[in-house]
């Protein structure tokens, strides 16, 4: 007997799974790591669209393309970028016939069964879904729809999102923010969190992980839960990467080499993402086009601050963390302004040039005050 879900039409699930399970009941590593049973197989493969091919955006894209096979998604994946050279670059990258260039976000929203979006900030989201509503709305579409929003917002967004999509019959909104820089990205092992419809989850949970991601986080069905979650754990980075600045700070205004500092970190907290910045600052890393760019740290930091304000839980690190940012920014603009740049864009690790400046170091290249602390006895 064959099933419906979302107005798909399923088969029964069969034997085997997709992702090389030995049958029904053995699961794949990845479901291991899944709050959801996997759905039946569809007899109609889903057409997918992805809106936002930036640092984050285009590996994700691209894991879904190559990653994700029949009798799962339709060939080619439907892609819409801002600016058209990522796509084209994409479609080149993938191979012939794997991606559909669309003009337009309202084609995204009329071709696709699974629109997943990752954007700049609330307000580009915040546009994208109300062209993705209306051109649904002026098509009188009655197709089922599933949009997955997997960028960093402030949570009340959510629920004005959720209102857009609701307006459309048969349309679903999962929230879906996403762990991870684009290092992360690029190798499929980023943590997505979830909240929305029970079964619409269930079946993007099942396209993102392993090709995306290595694990899901289920929030429930209020969508505001999933970026609140989201702020929380980029307040926890955010936070060890201030304490780390200010530790290598006061390590080299000690006399104390910061690769010594850096080997003590190892030893002290062996967390891969505290040693990846940790490196960053001691050899001044801060390319933001192989990082998380500093402009999404202040935005994420900004939205942080309000969380916090709004429900009266004082967080003075992230204040801290907040204005080293705005400083490590402000320097980097005025080198540019003076042709000395050395990145074109920063990572949020650059956060150290903050506290360096403020302690009276140069900010962003440390052989400048190599050994600046009192001499050893």
């Amino acid at each position: 007997m064959a099933h419906t879900l979302h107005g798909h039409l399923f088969s029964p699930r069969p034997l085997t799974t997709i992702h090389g399970g030995s049958g029904l009941n053995t699961p794949s590593a990845s479901e291991t790591n899944l709050p959801f049973s996997r759905p039946h197989t569809p007899y109609k493969e889903l057409v997918i669209g992805f809106a936002g091919l930036g640092a984050m955006g285009y590996p994700m894209a691209r894991n879904m393309i190559t990653k994700v096979a029949s009798p799962m998604i339709q060939h080619p994946v439907r892609v819409w970028n801002r600016s058209k050279d990522k796509a084209e670059n994409l479609a080149k990258e993938t191979g012939a016939g794997n991606v559909k260039i669309v003009e337009k976000p309202d084609d995204l929203a009329l071709e696709c069964d699974i629109i997943i979006t990752n954007l700049a900030n609330d307000d580009v989201v915040k546009s994208i879904y109300q062209q993705f509503a209306a051109a649904l709305k002026d098509s009188q579409s009655t197709k089922n729809k599933i949009f997955v929003e997997t960028s960093t917002i402030y949570p009340t967004l959510a629920g004005e999102l959720d209102t857009l999509i609701s307006s459309v019959p048969h349309a679903h909104l999962v929230m879906a923010p996403v762990f991870g820089a684009p290092p992360v990205a690029e190798a499929g092992q980023l943590i997505v969190v979830m909240a929305g419809d029970y079964r619409s989850k269930k079946e993007v949970a099942h396209l993102m992980v392993p090709a995306m991601g290595r694990k899901v986080i289920d929030l429930g069905g209020n969508l505001e839960k999933a970026p609140t979650f989201k702020l929380i754990g980029n307040s926890l980075i955010l936070g060890s990467l201030e304490i780390l600045a200010e530790g290598f700070t006061l390590a080299e205004k000690s006399g104390i080499q910061p690769t010594q500092f850096h080997s003590l970190v190892k030893d002290l907290m062996p967390a891969p993402i505290l040693d990846a910045y940790a490196n960053k600052m001691v050899h001044d890393l801060f390319d933001g086009t192989k990082g998380f760019a500093i402009d999404g740290g202040i935005k994420d930091s900004t939205h942080i601050r309000k969380l916090a304000a709004e429900v009266n839980s004082p967080m003075p690190a992230l204040d801290s963390a907040h204005q080293h940012l705005l400083t490590a920014r402000a320097l980097h603009d005025s080198k540019k302004i003076r042709g000395q740049q050395v990145f074109e864009t920063l990572d949020w690790s650059s956060i150290v040039a903050g506290t360096r400046v403020a302690s009276g170091l140069d900010g962003f290249d440390s052989k400048k005050h190599a050994n600046v602390g009192p001499v050893p006895e």
